[in-house]
C-alpha cells in the first residue's frame, strides 16, 4: 500500500505519517513551501522526519502564489501573527486562504500520478475552531471532489484520523509510536526558538504539560 503524506514537519503531521506508516503504508512524503515565515525549519524537519519513516520518495513543491495572495500573519510580515490570550474568536489571522483546498488538489494529482490508494493529513478541529478548511464537511467535500475529478483505480481515500481530536490526544498516539518531536517544529514565528507565545506553541506546550511529558524542543519564554 502506498500513501501520500502531507509532512510539513510539525507534530500533527509527523504523528500522522507515523500512524501512516504503522497502518503498513509505504510513505510518499509531500512537503510545500509557500513563503511562510518558518520555511527553512519546516523543510529541515519534514526532511528529517522522511528520512526516519525510510519514506520511498520526498516531493517538495513550491507554493509562492500564496505570498502575493497575502491576507495571512504566516507569509506577510506586515501582520503579526497573533499571540495566543484564550479568548479568540472568528478566523484567525495565521489562516491562509484556501489553504487545504490547494494542498489537497496537488496531493491528489501525486496520489493519482503514484497510484496510492491514500492521503493524509493532520487537520484537526479539537484546537483551531476557527480553520474552515480543517471542518469535518469540507474534507467530506474534498473526497467528492476525488472521486468526481479522477481517474485513480485504485480509488484515493482521504485519512484524516485526527480531524476530532486535541493536540493532546495526538501527542499521546504519537508518544506510543516513538515519534521523535525534537525533530519537529510548530512555532509560526521563529525558526531557531520557538516563541512560545503563539497559538501552535501553546497548544503543544499545552499538550506535553497534560501528558506530563517534557517538550524537547527550545523555547524563548
Amino acid at each position: 500500500m502506498k500513501a501520500v503524506c502531507l509532512l510539513s514537519g510539525g507534530m500533527d503531521s509527523a504523528t500522522l505519517a507515523y500512524v501512516a506508516k504503522d497502518m503498513g503504508y509505504d510513505i510518499i512524503a509531500l512537503h510545500f513551501t509557500y513563503g511562510q515565515r518558518t520555511e527553512k525549519k519546516e523543510r529541515a524537519c519534514a526532511r528529517t522526519i522522511a528520512r526516519m519513516l525510510d519514506a520511498r520518495d520526498f516531493v517538495e513543491i513550491s507554493l509562492e502564489h500564496f505570498k502575493k495572495i497575502g491576507a495571512s500573519s504566516l507569509t506577510d510580515t506586515a501582520i503579526a501573527v497573533e499571540e495566543y490570550t484564550g479568548e479568540e474568536k472568528g478566523v484567525p489571522n495565521t489562516y491562509v486562504p484556501f489553504r487545504n483546498a490547494n494542498l489537497l488538489a496537488i496531493a491528489t494529482s501525486l496520489a493519482e500520478a503514484r497510484r496510492a490508494e491514500a492521503i493524509f493529513i493532520g487537520v484537526q478541529t479539537g484546537d483551531y475552531p476557527g480553520y474552515p478548511d480543517c471542518r469535518p464537511e469540507f474534507i467530506e467535500a474534498f473526497q467528492r471532489v476525488v472521486d468526481l475529478g479522477t481517474a485513480a483505480d485504485p480509488r484515493i481515500t482521504l485519512m484524516t484520523p485526527f480531524i476530532r481530536m486535541t493536540k493532546a490526544d495526538i501527542l499521546r498516539v504519537g508518544l506510543r509510536l516513538g515519534v521523535p518531536y525534537e525533530e519537529t517544529w510548530s512555532c509560526y514565528q521563529n525558526n531557531d526558538r520557538a516563541c512560545g507565545i503563539c497559538s501552535s506553541c501553546h497548544y503543544r506546550r499545552a499538550a506535553f504539560r497534560e501528558l506530563g511529558v517534557p517538550d524537547p524542543i527550545e523555547y524563548e519564554g
